[in-house]
Parts: structure tokens; sequence; C-alpha cells
């Protein structure tokens, strides 16, 4: 993929991300239907209220995981956390803290490798341009 499709891959991505809650709830929804099965991870926060009204509660982590490439955002104390593994048979070589711009841009040329050879990722990508 081209780097200026993976550029406007990582602007479609990084749009609506004022609202955290309803970013990470939206592109948690978008991967998770569009990526294979346990490629997406979603862990969620639940409030008593929430549990009693049978809500789902907010966001709490997003975890992508793309070839050797594992790709987590986390909302601790209103702030978003990003974080980038490099991870081989399930043991993480390499860990480092990303602010949300950064983890968006790896996760756009993520998505975009991934493409190259996924239909279901190809899907995804052609998702989020449209």
């Amino acid at each position: 993929m081209p780097d200026f499709e993976v550029e406007l891959l990582a602007a479609a991505l990084r749009r609506d991300s004022a609202d955290l809650n309803l970013y990470a709830t939206v592109l948690s929804a978008n991967l998770a239907d569009s990526l294979p099965p346990g490629a997406v991870t979603v862990t969620r926060r639940r409030s008593l209220a929430e549990r009693l009204a049978g809500r789902e509660g907010s966001v709490a982590e997003l975890d992508v995981a793309l070839g050797e490439q594992r790709l987590a955002l986390r909302v601790e104390h209103g702030r978003v956390v990003g974080e980038v593994c490099h991870e081989v048979r399930g043991v993480v070589l390499s860990r480092r803290q990303v602010g949300l711009d950064e983890w968006i841009d790896v996760l756009a040329r993520a998505l975009a490798a991934a493409a190259a050879s996924n239909a279901r990722a190809r899907e995804a990508v052609e998702r989020f341009l449209n």
C-alpha cells in the first residue's frame, strides 16, 4: 500500500478521537467486526449502575494483534495510554509506550501491511477509508 494511502488510513482512524470513550467504542467495534477472530480483544469496565441496567460499560482496553505486533490502547485516569509491543509466539520481545497519534500511525501501517495478504484486513482498511 503506498504511503499516501497509509496516511489517508491514519487520518480516517484519527477521526472523532476527541471523545476518547466514544472513539475507543467505535474503533473496537469496527476492528472486531473486520479483522480475523481473536485479533481484537476488548476489555470493558462496568459500574454497578451499568450492570443493573444491562449495559456493556465503557471500553477500558483495546488490544489488537497484527502479525508480530500487538497494539494496546488503555484509558487510565481519563488519559489514553498507547503501547506497541513486538511479540513472537506469545513472548513480548519489546514494549514501548506511545501517544495516541503515534499509536494510530502504527495501527494504520500494521493494517496496511495485513491488507496486502488478508481479505478481512483489506475489508477493515476499506471500511475506515469510506
